[in-house]
């Protein structure tokens, strides 16, 4: 079984392990605000873009609920695409309920086919959605595919910087401060975790899953090969992730990055990370 199948599995099993009604308040949650799940960072950035009508897609969307959230407050047509069906049923169930203007699929990222090539005006990823692709650059060939000309790729992720720090239950975690840059920056060598997916489930005895690490020069390379251009390149020092954990330290080293691409024949990306840890 390919680690994307397994993958597939640990994502079903956090799901059905959900804690607290994870996702059940979507619905909700959207009707009182249509911003509700747009991270401000990503809402200034497309806020630029006029996206009412616009067809937007997110890899790896989860249940969907950043994708709803950018409709029912743009107007755009949304397309999300992720491995774990019971997380897309959700995402469909919302979707209906909301009256909005999305559609979701099950699938491997890497085998959308060619009825969505140059289909979208905008792809985005979010935050953790990079790292569970060993091979970006063939994950970043898909989405020029699908891109129309002069569409725009859009990542709101962890800085890879993130990968480098130790985690609470880690023998050199602190609580006070960040002491040590704990991992490597340059790794091959796959996160391999069987201990549940945290925000949807908390930590149990999990089925096993991988994860990948990539520097920030691998993604701007890739982004290059696959046809696209980088036209904005951002850090943040604030944590979208722990932001209990290292927020709290008052760090400074870069967490969080963002990062446009425009696909070739005008068309582009935007890259940001948001993590900085002083």
């Amino acid at each position: 079984m390919s680690y994307i199948e397994k993958n597939k599995e640990a994502w079903e099993e956090a799901f059905d392990n959900r804690i607290n009604g994870w996702g059940d308040a979507v619905v909700e949650n959207l009707q009182a605000s249509s911003a509700y799940y747009i991270q401000p960072a990503l809402q200034a950035e497309l806020d630029q873009l006029n996206l009412a009508g616009k067809h937007v897609a997110q890899f790896c969307c989860s249940n969907g609920r950043e994708l709803l959230s950018i409709s029912s407050h743009y107007g755009a047509v949304g397309t999300g695409f992720d491995i774990a069906e019971n997380l897309i049923a959700q995402g469909q169930m919302h979707a209906k309920q909301l009256h909005v203007p999305c559609s979701f699929s099950a699938m491997n990222i890497l085998d959308i086919g060619c009825e969505y090539h140059q289909k979208f005006d905008v792809i985005l990823f979010t935050i953790g959605a990079i790292t569970w692709f060993q091979d970006v650059n063939a994950l970043f060939q898909v989405v020029s595919d699908c891109l129309k000309p002069k569409g725009i790729m859009l990542i709101h992720d962890f800085h890879p910087l993130m990968n480098m720090l130790p985690l609470p239950g880690e023998d050199c975690y602190c609580d006070d401060v960040v002491r040590l840059l704990e991992h490597k920056y340059f790794t091959a060598k796959p996160w391999i975790e069987n201990n549940g997916m945290g925000y949807i489930s908390g930590d149990y005895a999990s089925k096993t899953f991988t994860s990948f690490s990539h520097s920030i020069s691998e993604l701007v390379n890739s982004t290059i090969q696959s046809g696209m251009s980088v036209k904005l390149l951002n850090e943040y020092d604030y944590d979208i992730g722990l932001s209990d954990v290292y927020d709290a330290m008052a760090c400074r080293y870069p967490c969080c990055s963002w990062l446009r691409k425009y696909k070739h024949n005008d068309a582009s990306l935007v890259l940001s990370s948001e993590n900085i840890i002083k």
